[in-house]
């Protein structure tokens, strides 16, 4: 990325980054996957999220104005990771500063393209841009103890002569842009995670994404862990249910989940990749390509 000198604006120093075809695997980033970044639900938060698990921390503070960016105004930013990813792979270099039409924006994260669509990408933009993390997540290899950050730096709408959008101009913070040129801090995800609708299941598929490996034996929570750990404003009992009915549709795209209590009676949640369990297990399935960027 080549920034140029004598220039005040952040978005003069920045190459402009032209988005590649639609046709892209999709790419998330491992610490947005695991920690509660965003809210998960469609109606308007303003109670800030507050994690602090050892010396790792995230603040996240909405603004009242738009409320705080949720699980599905992300899926603006796995669209902007799959971008900076995939760019070297095609030999194409990226910048933080993003070009796409609305339309190919839409499409790559499974949204439609009516009027309605467009308008809800505008206060996705605004939730992104409005909401403000803290974090030490990564701080250390920037030289500091803390970083804090907006999603979206700024962005900008483009018109044709007759007024219409035709384009959108967006800035990706440099905490984000770090964690995807490390490609160990990126994996790829299934695209049909965005046909998830609920903003628990989506929120559980991204862990469970991050922690789900080969093991054959699969990697487990408490619900008391996953609801701490996802952010959730939910009571612990409305949210258990969620995890119990979630296991019960067996919906996330890749894994085998389970329910079970501990000879305490608390319950947790086991997740296996189906491509490990035995092949005459009902939930078996021959292995996914879009594992880590080196295929697994």
């Amino acid at each position: 990325m080549v920034r140029r000198p004598d220039s005040g604006s952040e978005r003069e120093q920045l190459d402009l980054f032209i988005a590649l075809a639609p046709d892209i695997p999709a790419h998330d980033q491992r610490d947005l996957m695991e920690r509660p970044f965003f809210s998960l639900s469609k109606s308007k938060r303003v109670k800030p999220i507050d994690y602090r698990v050892g010396d790792t921390f995230v603040r996240v503070d909405a603004a009242p104005e738009y409320g705080m960016a949720t699980i599905w105004d992300a899926d603006i930013l796995i669209w902007a990771a799959s971008q900076i990813v995939e760019a070297p792979q095609r030999g194409v270099l990226p910048s933080r500063r993003l070009q796409t039409t609305p339309y190919q924006l839409l499409r790559s994260i499974h949204r439609g393209t009516s009027l309605r669509d467009y308008q809800r990408l505008r206060a996705a933009l605004d939730r992104l841009q409005s909401t403000t993390v803290v974090t030490s997540i990564r701080a250390e290899h920037l030289r500091r103890k803390r970083h804090r950050f907006s999603w979206i730096n700024e962005w900008e709408e483009l018109t044709d002569a007759a007024g219409r959008a035709c384009g959108i101009e967006f800035i990706v913070p440099d905490w984000l842009y770090q964690g995807l040129l490390d490609r160990s801090l990126v994996l790829r995800i299934d695209p049909a995670y965005f046909r998830l609708s609920g903003g628990i299941e989506r929120w559980l598929y991204r862990v469970v994404r991050k922690h789900g490996g080969r093991q054959k034996g699969g990697w487990r929570f408490s619900f008391r862990q996953l609801h701490v750990k996802s952010g959730s404003l939910a009571r612990f009992s409305n949210f258990a249910i969620d995890l119990r009915a979630i296991a019960a549709r067996q919906s996330l795209p890749g894994y085998w989940l389970i329910v079970y209590r501990d000879e305490d009676g608390a319950e947790h949640l086991q997740f296996t990749r189906r491509s490990v369990l035995p092949r005459d297990h009902p939930g078996f399935e021959w292995p996914r390509r879009f594992g880590k960027m080196d295929g697994s």
